[in-house]
């Protein structure tokens, strides 16, 4: 059995996006989910915990989730991954900034584009990618496989909510099919890790989510 990987959860930026840094004990490998912002901040406990990621994992381009993706990338030399479906609204960062009244330079171009099913490995790790359109044409969700699995699920699932589904690319019959079809079939205890906010389960959600429980 492998033990646990080390896991940092921490929110970064204006908008609190949850940024989580998961990394190998042996190997020292790691991979950074949803560099949002503060990207010094990511740098400083990625040099804290002595690990270096081998990629940059966005569920989904919104300019919370992608600002601190340039610093975090110069720094590390880390691959930035996220579905082709989002690369427009990736490459407009500094528009989306714009409409917030922030200021955000161009992203760095993202390196190969994350596939449906692609499994992600650090260490003996694996972190699955589920594309689950509906927030936005790209999002994805991460789950982390293996004997204790989780669920990363960015914007897509909150605790008692869903993702907004009333900016550039949201669907939100595509949101609930994808959260219904793809989410809801993992175990009920899977333990889900949001893009903002509190953490919940598969399990409660199915059962207490007033926007996609059944």
């Amino acid at each position: 059995m492998t033990a646990a990987p080390l896991v940092e959860t921490f929110p970064v930026g204006p908008l609190q996006c949850n940024c989580t840094i998961l990394a190998d004990p042996v190997s020292r490998e790691a991979v950074v989910i949803d560099p949002g912002d503060e990207a010094e901040r990511i740098l400083r406990a990625l040099e804290a915990a002595k690990v270096s990621p081998v990629a940059l994992l966005h569920t989904h381009a919104h300019l919370d989730h992608i600002t601190a993706s340039r610093g975090v990338k110069e720094a590390t030399g880390a691959p930035i991954r996220l579905h082709a479906a989002d690369r427009p609204l990736y490459d407009a960062l500094p528009e989306q900034a714009a409409f917030f009244g922030l200021r955000a330079d161009a992203p760095l171009p993202p390196d190969a584009p994350l596939e449906e099913g692609e499994r992600i490995r650090f260490g003996p790790y694996v972190l699955r990618a589920l594309h689950t359109p509906g927030h936005t044409p790209g999002s994805t969700c991460f789950l982390l496989e293996g004997d204790a699995p989780t669920l990363y699920s960015g914007d897509t699932l909150f605790r008692r909510s869903i993702g907004r589904t009333d900016l550039w690319g949201g669907d939100t019959d595509a949101i609930l099919d994808s959260i219904r079809t793809k989410l809801f079939a993992l175990p009920g205890d899977v333990p889900v890790v949001c893009g903002h906010g509190p953490g919940t389960t598969i399990d409660e959600e199915k059962r207490l989510n007033p926007f996609a429980g059944l």
